[in-house]
């Protein structure tokens, strides 16, 4: 019994850091950081994969949303040629959305860590819009 419990524990703690690891040539952003990196470049896109209800409650001004559930269906809304910030509630679903959007060939991707989380406990924080 004790053994079992044991590789459960060890199955579910390697499923949970493989799907959370980071996607390999995505480099991470820090919330803080995220205005100055937009503004540096007007062509840059902040892409927020959270579903829509959770975008309405609050984001990132100028952030576009293409949820991660239907992110495969909508590629077409997010330019090959941009660099790309992807931001969630808490870094794990934009790690997704960045091995899906490497998957199909975008090279210039961010993912902002600790996601809105990290975003609104910035200093001087005005909350997601």
């Amino acid at each position: 019994m004790t053994t079992g419990l044991i590789a459960l524990v060890v199955v579910l703690v390697v499923g949970w850091w493989w799907m959370n690891r980071p996607a390999r040539g995505v480099e991470q952003l820090a919330a803080e950081t995220l205005e100055t990196w937009k503004k540096q470049e007007k062509s840059r896109l902040i892409v927020d994969v959270r579903e829509a209800h959770e975008f309405r409650s609050g984001h990132v001004p100028g952030a576009v949303n293409v949820p991660l559930s239907r992110l495969s269906r909508e590629l077409h809304r997010i330019p090959k040629d941009r660099e790309v910030a992807l931001i969630c509630r808490s870094g794990h679903r934009s790690v997704q959305a960045a091995r899906i959007l490497k998957k199909a060939g975008y090279t210039r991707l961010w993912n902002v860590r600790g996601g809105m989380i990290a975003w609104n406990r910035r200093p001087h924080s005005k909350r997601g819009r």
